[in-house]
């Protein structure tokens, strides 16, 4: 009996795969929005009623990916957090964990993009979501570094913002780009050169009485 429970638990989590993965491949050329359930079931190589066990909707299935493709992007943040070193070593440790990513994973960095501002509202709620937790995470690691020594948690805050935004344009960016071509390097460079920019500015930000 176990063993019979263990197949239908391995064949559940298949199906669910592959629904996952039709999504992602058709979300290559369309948004969540126009995605319908057919299509995906057809691509997934499923029947339609198969679906309904895994997710109520489209929509649900949207904020599957948003967890699933965040997990990933939590773990670049938690390695940049991480890393140690002068200030322009853990720049580029950053920017080479993002490119990683989005060689990596490049469907969900897109998914994450394209559904950040995307028409679909729980789902573009879930993404707005879990970016504010990884910056508020990235806030609190801030102000445990010397340089955030008497910063407000709001000031705190704001540049943790900064640094994830910074992380998702980055993202974006390595997306448009060639990979075989000079664009892959030259996203690379303007990334670092951005975040040494930040780097700087939270250098030189004026003394809590002088904000």
């Amino acid at each position: 009996m176990s063993e019979t429970v263990g197949v239908r638990q391995a064949q559940r989590r298949r199906t669910r795969r592959a629904l996952l993965d039709a999504a992602l491949s058709l979300l290559e050329e369309q948004s969540l929005g126009s995605l319908g359930l057919r299509e995906v079931t057809r691509v997934a190589g499923v029947a339609p009623t198969a679906f309904y066990r895994h997710f109520r909707d489209i929509e649900e299935l949207g904020i599957a990916l948003v967890d699933e493709a965040l997990q990933n992007l939590h773990a670049t943040v938690r390695s940049t957090l991480a890393a140690s070193g002068e200030a322009a070593q853990r720049i580029d440790t950053a920017v080479d964990l993002m490119a990683e990513l989005v060689r990596d994973y490049p469907g969900h960095i897109r998914f994450i993009v394209r559904e950040r501002h995307g028409g679909v509202r729980k789902v573009r709620e879930a993404v707005a979501g879990q970016l504010d937790a990884f910056a508020r995470e990235v806030a609190e690691r801030l102000g445990a570094d010397p340089l955030g020594a008497g910063w407000s948690p709001e000031d705190l805050l704001m540049l943790a913002r900064l640094y994830v935004d910074h992380m998702v344009m980055t993202a974006s960016a390595y997306l448009a780009a060639d990979l075989e071509d000079n664009e892959w390097a030259a996203v690379t460079r303007t990334a670092r050169r951005q975040l040494r920019l930040i780097h700087v500015g939270r250098v030189n930000w004026p003394a809590p009485r002088d904000r």
